[in-house]
């Protein structure tokens, strides 16, 4: 415990689990009293040199003096973090605050000095590196802006620490120590280094799982089955490259060996190093097992065991626990109550899963946080991937079951440069991190597809996620607008990924079908119209197309300029002249192989032969049948998984290195869904080349928002704006409010039309009323007194008295489009601006467009071009055209508003009338509040447990 004198109490928010350089993890938290034996014995195992560069000069141990002092901390102007793995010591922090003299100082003094020292045995591990991300941190929050550090000029790693941090350096050299300063507020480039750590470490930490050298199965059962022999077995059929180990303490101390694989009684007997160990113990037994792996070094786990968070309160505490204890020897899990993990890489073969079977060897990745959802998505992908028109296969795969620690942002760390994965296929009943989900999501989507099932309910039991108070529909706009491809069923998540992983991108939206039948045609053309294509006509070939046929009319297509790609629609042979399966493949495949650069799809009906035959066109040999079915009679299809009409799975294998494959699908509307959301995203990939920008405006008065801010606030914790206090705020960012005066009786009805002049408006802004014209409770047009007092007359009668409705007298603007403009900020998304026309459109059919703040010129353009009701804006049926640049820079100043003052919790400004010249903003609200936490700006850290 600290001492009487310390100023503050043991900051608990301080301690953190981060992912290091090399994928271990370790724990931040602060240096206590408490830690004096771990201090010396830490110091003890630090080498001579480390210990000089240090303290400048040789130290060989800590006095009773030193102790003391790099323990005793008050938490504000003495502050020391230590970074732990398996409760030890491997690296410390300290700062304490100085004057401008140098010396010891308080509040407010506002820089500090600065020192590390790393365990020998775990440099370059950038240990030092997330130590400083994480004392900066704290600094900050205790009013320290600038740090310094003099280190001696032969210390180059700690130096390299400093300098490739990213923040705002000045650097000098005297009486032969390097001296560096340099400021603690976040950068553009500081952040930049940050994530690029971050994505790094995670990247490692998810290879160690996917690709470990040696594995241990942990409950591996005497007799056949069970779940732990036949991961075991699976490990063995798929032939996984490195030493496998069978685990069980009830094993016979006389027992060496199980299915030709060593057996041991405990992790602790194996005498080579284990990379990975999978639990497929009962859960009373999990904590012993992980103790075990821990001690022995074992660097990741995949949980298969049950009864954790999905079963009730006490499961949750269990898998709290899990999740410390693993972490505490620097391990990550992927589970529990996981269905486990699959690396088809020659150089791996690893099936550490239930899956009875390894998947083709392929390009897409797939994460699926539901093992049901993950054996529907591996039989789908094993029938379709084929047996349809060629071999396309799976990278990795990995079911996270309760999702404790390795989530599907680390995973999209790990596909973001993994060069064996090209499109990424996700099932998620839950985002946890939804800021940094779309922070990753498009920094993935802008190099490789991204195509995502997300679920519409609340967050299964297990999975611990942040509360997000945005619809189900926002969160998936902004998934599209992050470049994630978003569908609604696995059937779609399939069908996309194929397309993806098989074909080029279109260039635009125009498609050209051709085919034997026109009916199947025509129902492809109107499925176009229906997704937003642009079709040609169909091309009729008749039922007595030849291959030949066929092969001619796709090679035109593909050559004609006005068609961006090319569905063949296709029903069984009829008579003399019509192709086999096998010839009309070829004949495609040949056509394609001439002009590679558009995608072509296949629609069929009941072409089993054709899709066979087409799978065949692209294979190289035979692949061999394994016995995995037999052995375990584990079905093909899982349990409730409903054929989607793709034929069984050929025997081939891979086809050659940049052979496109032609996917085919058994019913039009599904290939035409695949292709348009494949073009939304290519266009997607070509505007997001062009990074857009977040304009500066001169009339924007930040510092004066700010001073606002900060004297209404000092009122309390959060308030809703007075009209005239929001007219002020809004008015410091060039956004102008139409003034509405209050009117409690006619005669003040009276003297403010008067004041603002004829014609006006009266209307009731009572909360039941406000922005209800279809209610009867506004007047529009009032031309002078005598129409204004009777107005005033009818309103009071329908509604009530002057003091239930509260009347107010607007002077009329242009007219226009009512629109509404919204933001708010959501704590696990972030600030998120929105859009739509005001009334009905959006309230009822819930149209309306959002975006990520910092919303930029294109973001602004797209956002108001993405509802359903955007033609009326842009002179639908004749009407004149509104001015959407004042609205673009409305939108844009709004955007800049809440993202320059996160204090600025909501904005409403409702209605925007938007007119031919300008708009005018009618009401306005905004709600202020104490901003919440932004992790995305602090240090790394793993979500806490």
């Amino acid at each position: 415990m600290q001492s009487a004198s310390d100023r503050h109490e043991y900051p608990a928010h301080w301690e953190a689990d981060v992912v290091l350089r090399d994928g271990g993890t370790s724990r931040i938290r602060p240096i206590t009293v408490d830690d004096a034996e771990r201090l010396v014995s830490f110091y003890e195992q630090v080498s001579d040199e480390s210990k000089y560069y240090r303290f400048f000069a040789p130290y060989p141990r800590l006095s009773a003096k030193d102790v003391h002092r790099f323990t005793h901390h008050d938490f504000v102007d003495r502050v020391g973090l230590a970074a732990t793995v398996g409760g030890e010591f491997i690296a410390t922090v300290r700062y304490d605050r100085i004057g401008a003299d140098g010396m010891a100082a308080s509040a407010p003094a506002d820089e500090a000095e600065v020192a590390f020292l790393v365990q020998d045995a775990h440099q370059g591990r950038g240990v030092a590196s997330a130590l400083l991300e994480h004392i900066a941190a704290v600094a900050r929050e205790r009013g320290i802006r600038r740090f310094a550090a003099e280190v001696l000029p032969a210390n180059t790693k700690m130096i390299k620490v400093f300098t490739d941090a990213g923040y705002t350096q000045k650097r000098s050299f005297e009486d032969g120590v390097v001296h560096l300063e340099f400021g603690l507020e976040p950068t553009e480039r500081s952040l930049a280094v940050q994530r690029a750590r971050e994505q790094r470490a995670e990247a490692h930490s998810v290879r160690r799982l996917l690709a470990p050298g040696s594995v241990a199965v942990v409950g591996t059962g005497r007799a056949p089955g069970g779940v732990g022999r036949s991961v075991l077995g699976n490990l063995r059929e798929a032939g996984f490259t490195g030493p496998l180990y069978a685990v069980n303490k009830a094993f016979p101390e006389d027992l060496k060996e199980l299915d030709g694989v060593p057996a041991h009684r405990s992790v602790r007997d194996i005498a080579a190093p284990v990379d990975l160990a999978v639990l497929a113990v009962p859960a009373e037994q999990v904590p012993e097992a992980v103790a075990e792996c821990g001690e022995h070094g074992v660097q990741g786990l995949v949980v298969l065991s049950a009864g954790y968070a999905e079963s009730g309160p006490d499961g949750r505490e269990r898998q709290r626990e899990l999740v410390r204890h693993a972490r505490a020897y620097g391990m990550r899990i992927i589970g529990p109550n996981a269905f486990g993990v699959i690396n088809t890489s020659p150089e791996v073969r690893l099936n550490a899963s239930l899956a009875p079977e390894m998947p083709r060897p392929g390009r897409i990745g797939l994460f699926a946080q539901s093992g049901a959802i993950g054996i529907a998505l591996l039989s789908r992908l094993h029938r379709r991937g084929g047996g349809v028109t060629g071999v396309t296969g799976v990278s990795t795969f990995v079911s996270s079951g309760n999702r404790a620690d390795v989530s599907g942002n680390d995973v999209l760390q790990y596909w973001y440069d993994d060069p064996d994965t090209d499109v990424a296929l996700m099932y998620l009943e839950s985002i946890g991190n939804p800021r940094k989900f779309t922070r990753l999501a498009r920094r993935t989507a802008a190099a490789k597809p991204l195509v995502v099932v997300q679920g519409a309910g609340s967050a299964p039991q297990g999975h611990a996620v942040r509360a997000t108070r945005l619809p189900h529909a926002t969160v998936s706009a902004l998934l599209r607008q992050a470049g994630v491809i978003r569908v609604d069923t696995i059937t779609e998540l399939v069908d996309a990924g194929l397309l993806l992983a098989r074909q080029p991108l279109p260039t635009g939206p125009r498609v050209a079908i051709l085919g034997n039948s026109e009916s199947l045609g025509l129902l492809t053309y109107d499925a176009c119209l229906s997704e937003g294509l642009r079709p040609l006509p169909p091309l009729d070939l008749t039922t007595e197309a030849s291959a030949q046929d066929f092969h001619a009319a796709l090679a035109r297509a593909l050559a004609d300029e006005t068609c961006d790609a090319v569905v063949v629609t296709a029903i069984p042979a009829i008579g003399e002249r019509s192709p086999g399966d096998a010839e009309l493949a070829e004949a495609l495949r040949s056509a394609t192989a001439a002009a590679p650069a558009k995608p072509v799809l296949v629609v069929h009906v009941e072409l089993g032969g054709l899709a066979t035959a087409l799978s065949a066109a692209a294979s190289t040999a035979p692949r061999p049948e394994t016995a995995s079915r037999a052995r375990t009679g584990v079905p093909d299809r899982a349990p409730g998984d409903v054929p989607d009409g793709g034929p069984p799975a050929s025997p081939a294998v891979e086809a050659p290195e940049g052979t496109h494959l032609i996917p085919a699908y058994p019913a039009a509307e599904r290939a035409v869904r695949a292709l348009a959301e494949v073009v939304k995203y290519a266009q997607w990939r070509r505007e997001a080349a062009v990074a857009g920008k977040v304009p500066e405006y001169e009339d924007i008065d930040e510092k004066g928002a700010a001073e606002l801010i900060g004297g209404l606030l000092s009122r309390g914790q959060g308030l809703t704006l007075g009209t005239d206090e929001t007219r002020e705020l809004l008015g410091r960012y060039g956004i102008s409010i139409r003034r509405a005066i209050p009117a409690p009786t006619p005669d003040d009805a009276a003297r403010a039309a008067d004041a603002l002049g004829y014609p006006v408006a009266l209307k009731a802004t009572a909360p039941h009323l406000r922005h209800r014209a279809d209610l009867g409770g506004v007047r529009l047009d009032v031309a002078d007194e005598e129409q204004l007092r009777r107005s005033y007359a009818e309103l009071t009668e329908l509604f009530g008295k002057p003091e239930e409705i509260r009347p107010v007298v607007q002077a009329m603007a242009p007219r226009g489009v009512d629109t509404v403009v919204r933001a708010v900020i959501d704590p696990a998304a972030g600030a998120v601006l929105s859009f739509g026309l005001a009334g009905a459109a959006s309230q009822l059919l819930g149209d309306m467009a959002h975006r990520l703040v910092p919303v930029t010129d294109r973001d602004a353009t797209s956002l108001i071009r993405s509802i359903r009701t955007a033609p009326l804006l842009f002179g639908w049926r004749g009407s004149t055209p509104v001015d959407t640049a004042a609205l673009e820079e409305l939108l844009l100043r709004v955007s800049r508003l809440v993202d320059d003052h996160p204090e600025v919790v909501a904005v409403t400004l409702e209605p925007v009338v938007v007119a031919p010249h300008g708009l005018s903003v009618l009401g306005a609200s905004v709600r202020l509040a104490p901003p919440p936490a932004r992790d995305d700006l602090g240090p790394r850290t793993l979500p806490a447990y």
